[in-house]
């Protein structure tokens, strides 16, 4: 399992990645998709100095037996781990409710995983067309899209969140991708504000998403849409 599991981090306690648990947070490393504007870049390549043994995170885990409500595995990208079943697995065995942070990358495995799941958080960076230009990935966009699709289907729950740059998004396009989610049965949205801490391009950690977001028409309008919808300020 240590083999097939790549660790590079681990928050001890959460209140806020999986809502209304105590829960861990363990960070997968590695994400094939190069968002510009991506917080944790350290936890992009593959491998890094300093990861974690999986038996180091089973062996906390289980001191936090009865204390912790929830494991959450973000990342990087979760779904890119050749062990991530095995590990939802174990730790499911140990009693924790299991949350996933997810770019929708590999569709065909998330859709794998979602019968062992208690809650998804899924980022969807644009619309389709647009994906490309966030990720730098070709067809990224059909791949995010068709989680967004399958994970809407499964019945977990879940949310979807965007994060605003002013580089990738204008208020035209956030009301399509507000749209095109109702649409397709969307009911939980947030919009996240940019955050600069972390991010490696200067260029764009110069820019601030702030107008988008206090722009009160905008969210009335994107909020009008869903059941349930919030702006998550950075």
């Amino acid at each position: 399992m240590k083999d097939r599991m790549q660790i590079g981090g681990l928050t001890p306690l959460t209140s806020m990645d999986f809502p209304g648990c105590l829960a861990a947070v363990v960070f997968c490393q590695g994400c094939p998709w190069r968002c510009g504007y991506c917080h944790n870049p350290h936890l992009i390549p593959r491998q890094s100095a300093e990861m974690l043994d999986w038996s180091d995170v089973t062996a906390f885990l289980r001191r936090r037996q009865g204390l912790l409500d929830a494991v959450v595995f973000s990342g990087g990208e979760p779904t890119l781990q050749d062990g991530i079943d095995a590990a939802i697995n174990e730790v499911k065995e140990l009693g924790f409710r299991i949350g996933l942070h997810t770019g929708g990358t590999y569709p065909s495995r998330l859709k794998d995983l979602l019968p062992r799941l208690d809650w998804v958080g899924m980022d969807i960076k644009a619309t389709a067309e647009d994906y490309t230009k966030v990720t730098g990935a070709p067809n990224s966009g059909d791949k995010a899209w068709e989680s967004a699709r399958l994970l809407l289907a499964s019945g977990v729950p879940h949310e979807f969140r965007t994060t605003v740059h002013p580089l990738y998004h204008t208020p035209d396009s956030l009301l399509q991708l507000a749209n095109e989610l109702q649409a397709m049965g969307a009911r939980q949205y947030v919009l996240q504000e940019f955050r600069p801490q972390g991010c490696a391009d200067g260029v764009i950690s110069a820019f601030s998403a702030q107008a988008l977001l206090d722009d009160d028409n905008l969210c009335a309008r994107i909020g009008s849409m869903f059941e349930t919808f919030s702006v998550r300020r950075a």
